[in-house]
């Protein structure tokens, strides 16, 4: 490239050249990249910790250039926390699919919000588990089939209850200072879910945020990838609302420049 050309794409330093394992069609690479760059623009590769639990996420690992801890199934806020509390200095993320946090993981998350750990939790929602066989999840949707829902989740004949709103539900704690749901659908909400994440890691320091990201699985849904984007914009943003939810720090500079009104 010449010196005088303006670069338009570069490769984010904090993510590792590595050939892909996820299905075609799958965000997970998406998502990754949005991490990396977030990561890239605050400067801190260098003392970035991530943690990667069970899932289409336990290889996640491999993608990032920093460094990475396995965790358990569903552990990862719990690990998470620890490597905080040990060395506060430390950026520490997570990276957690729906089967794993929304389930197995549901006191982890649940408690580490409500203590307001500064940590920064990055959840993609498929509405499936997505590596063990496409199960119904904790997000699959009504009427939605899966390998355990074969003819659709039914919330009342069957019990199989109704899909959890994991921002929502965390909007309910006092703890968490920055909670967001973001589409990785389209290109315009790539680049609104860029700032969203790197809002996120920016209020680290100031305690626990969430971003949660809906994606497609279309592998497991049955679907081509340009299929199951359609299917999501049409379905699943209407049951989890694309926004921010909370942001504490932007309340707060808000309430103030009130009171100087």
């Amino acid at each position: 490239m010449d010196a005088n050309d303006t670069a338009v794409f570069t490769y984010p330093r904090s993510l590792s050249r590595t050939p892909t394992h996820y299905c075609p069609g799958c965000l997970h690479g998406v998502a990754h990249r949005l991490v990396a760059e977030a990561i890239d623009a605050l400067g801190v590769r260098e003392k970035t910790v991530g943690i990667c639990p069970v899932g289409c996420s336990v290889l996640a690992y491999k993608y990032f250039d920093c460094d990475m801890i396995e965790a358990s199934h569903g552990r990862a806020p719990a690990v998470a926390t620890g490597v905080k509390r040990a060395r506060p200095d430390l950026v520490c993320f997570t990276y957690q699919g729906d089967g794993d946090l929304a389930s197995i993981g549901m006191a982890e998350i649940i408690h580490a919000a409500n203590r307001n750990e500064p940590i920064t939790v990055i959840f993609y929602n498929n509405a499936i588990y997505g590596m063990t066989g496409g199960q119904m999840a904790p997000t699959t949707l009504v009427g939605m089939k899966t390998s355990t829902s074969p003819t659709g989740r039914d919330p009342i004949d069957r019990g199989a209850g109704y899909p959890i709103r994991m921002v929502e539900l965390l909007n309910t704690l006092e703890g968490p200072v920055y909670l967001a749901r973001q589409s990785l659908l389209s290109s315009a909400d790539i680049f609104r879910a860029r700032r969203v994440v790197q809002r996120a890691f920016s209020l680290q320091s100031k305690g626990f945020t969430f971003v949660e990201f809906v994606g497609t699985c279309p592998t497991n849904w049955g679907m081509a990838p340009v299929e199951a984007r359609e299917w999501a914009q049409k379905r699943m943003i209407e049951v989890f609302p694309i926004g921010v939810f909370r942001d504490r720090e932007a309340e707060a500079a808000k309430a103030s420049a009130a009171k100087e009104a």
